[in-house]
């Protein structure tokens, strides 16, 4: 059996890494770089220890949804056809995805869906990922979903259940791998109390990511005892806006993109996340972080049934609300950070492998 595993940005290297190496330890892996992220995708491959078989080459005028999907098509077939997989595999919810479910539908190649059935029921909200993840799952022919709220939105869909397999969320995987690798985070002097956070989303962009800055300048004031850490996206529009914060206060670290195993001990050493990234918000429950979540809607409503995230938007007040009573309230906080992985247990590759035939299935997949 031959596979063809599709990554083109940097969250879903994270997430396909551990079923690229749990793969290929029964079949063989061809695995393609889409050029989506370029050396972002590639850098935690490479910690992972895998190296990109192929990759295509996107034009950097290639900037508008529509350009860039155009420019991948063309080269996504040529790779299909040169390695011949009996299966092409992508995760989640990008245009890396889109084309890759599109492409294998057109050369009649079956197409493997990670990250399977995650729903807003808003085609608007987050744009265009969820359009994304309902076109590649109507392609697909197998479904790999991470929790069980994943699997009922298939079974209203009316998906064969043959073809629906629950696994848990293979970032859990990518980061109990990572746990077991890394040194412990440092602690920290206990003065000051670290807030991570991250924004890129394209509907945050503009007056929406200018409101949390606001946030986060009245927060420091406030609080003499919190220092913000900010991985600043690359993006231009997310760049422009955060870097104005530069000048508000000394508590605001803006940091370059971090690399998965500094992201990944700057959540062990935060004392509360905020976040619009979906991989954050399941990654910060098993953490043990409470998690606020700067969107509106999320196609990730578990961990906020758990009680371990809370959905908070991106309004100023209401930023500044949560997060004080979060640094003030000992036993609001407590809760939110009782822990609990809604998401997994950290072997969802090995049981995608086994919906293969290719090893014996764990017993357990979600917590």
């Amino acid at each position: 059996m031959r596979f063809l595993c599709v990554v083109g940005t940097r969250p879903e290297a994270i997430k396909l890494a551990p079923v690229i190496l749990e793969l290929a330890r029964h079949s063989h892996v061809t695995t393609l770089c889409s050029g989506q992220h370029g050396k972002l995708a590639q850098e935690p491959l490479a910690w992972f220890g895998i190296r990109p078989d192929d990759q295509i080459t996107v034009g950097s005028r290639s900037k508008t949804l529509a350009t860039r999907t155009g420019a991948m098509l063309a080269p996504m077939e040529r790779m299909i056809t040169k390695h011949r997989p009996d299966i092409v595999i992508a995760q989640g919810d990008t245009t890396t995805v889109l084309v890759s479910a599109l492409t294998a539908f057109y050369l009649g190649v079956p197409f493997a869906h990670v990250e399977a059935g995650l729903r807003t029921g808003n085609l608007q909200a987050p744009f265009p990922e969820e359009f994304n993840r309902v076109a590649a799952d109507r392609l697909a022919r197998w479904y790999f979903c991470p929790t069980r709220g994943a699997v009922a939105h298939l079974r209203a869909e009316r998906v064969d259940a043959s073809r629906i397999f629950l696994t848990g969320n293979t970032g859990i995987d990518a980061l109990r791998l990572a746990l077991e690798r890394l040194a412990p985070a440092p602690e920290t002097d206990g003065r000051r109390r670290q807030i991570l956070l991250t924004a890129h989303r394209r509907e945050n962009q503009g007056r929406r990511m200018e409101a949390i800055c606001q946030a986060v300048i009245a927060l420091v004031k406030e609080f003499d005892d919190v220092e913000f850490t900010i991985p600043v996206h690359p993006s231009p529009a997310v760049r422009s806006t955060f870097e104005a914060l530069r000048v508000a206060h000394d508590r605001v670290r803006l940091l370059p993109p971090l690399t998965y195993e500094r992201l990944v001990l700057e959540m062990a050493r935060s004392h509360l996340i905020l976040t619009d990234s979906g991989g954050i918000q399941e990654e910060a429950p098993f953490l043990k972080k409470p998690v606020l979540v700067l969107r509106d809607v999320t196609e990730r409503p578990e961990a906020i049934e758990l009680g371990v995230a809370r959905l908070i938007g991106t309004e100023t007040a209401a930023i500044v609300g949560a997060v004080r009573e979060l640094l003030t309230d000992e036993a609001a906080y407590a809760k939110m950070a009782a822990g609990g992985s809604p998401y997994g247990d950290g072997y969802a590759a090995e049981r995608i492998a086994a919906a293969f035939g290719l090893c014996q299935r764990p017993v357990s997949a979600v917590g």
